[in-house]
């Protein structure tokens, strides 16, 4: 999910602590414009959107940059100083596919060589849509072939479905990115049910 805010795009790219000094991306209600991936921007870029006065800095790093006159830390969070409208429907791609499926073989549960497969095959009239693709891995797919899931027996363990946004945002939780830095961890899964 790339969202444009006023001319800055929105990257949801993985991060690691050698990709530098990721800013969290904040809606104005303060929830992340997207979970998996998670909504961050380059330092450089969170640093012009706080001189263009398009976000409010709500944590730092340590780490500060410096010109001959100015010294700012940066920010590792940033909330949007105006509301951000999420898409209520999610665009049908191939990640978004495998997000909602778990990342897993439908068939066998696998989730290695992961590719997407028809219900209906295409060659039978099937089409590439939510209601009929679902992930599978490689040697699954090649199993049921062109076939239905009748002809070869091979049933997905749920029914596929569109998915709601809030629906892929919650499977994304399942995943965390490979790296989150201490500041982010208030701000992520705020919204997430309690346990009794």
């Amino acid at each position: 999910m790339n969202v444009q805010v006023s001319n800055m795009q929105v990257s949801n790219a993985h991060v690691s602590p050698g990709n530098g000094f990721p800013a969290l991306v904040l809606n104005a209600d303060f929830r992340p414009l997207s979970y998996y991936p998670l909504s961050l921007w380059s330092w450089q870029d969170a640093i012009k959107a706080v001189f263009l006065e398009r976000v409010n800095i709500v944590e730092q790093y340590d780490q500060a940059v410096h010109s001959p006159s100015l010294e700012m830390k940066l920010p590792s969070v940033v909330s949007l100083k105006t509301f951000v409208r999420p898409s209520t429907h999610p665009a049908f791609t191939r990640f978004n596919v495998f997000l909602r499926d778990r990342f897993c073989c439908q068939y066998c549960g696998s989730r290695d060589d992961l590719t997407f497969d028809h219900l209906i095959p295409r060659s039978r009239g099937g089409h590439t849509t939510w209601i009929n693709v679902v992930a599978a891995c490689s040697p699954c797919n090649l199993r049921k072939a062109n076939m239905t899931p009748a002809e070869a027996r091979m049933w997905p363990s749920q029914n596929p479905i569109q998915p709601s946004v809030q629906h892929l945002h919650r499977n994304g939780r399942l995943f965390p990115p490979n790296f989150l830095h201490q500041s982010w961890l208030d701000y992520l899964y705020w919204d997430t049910e309690l346990e009794p």
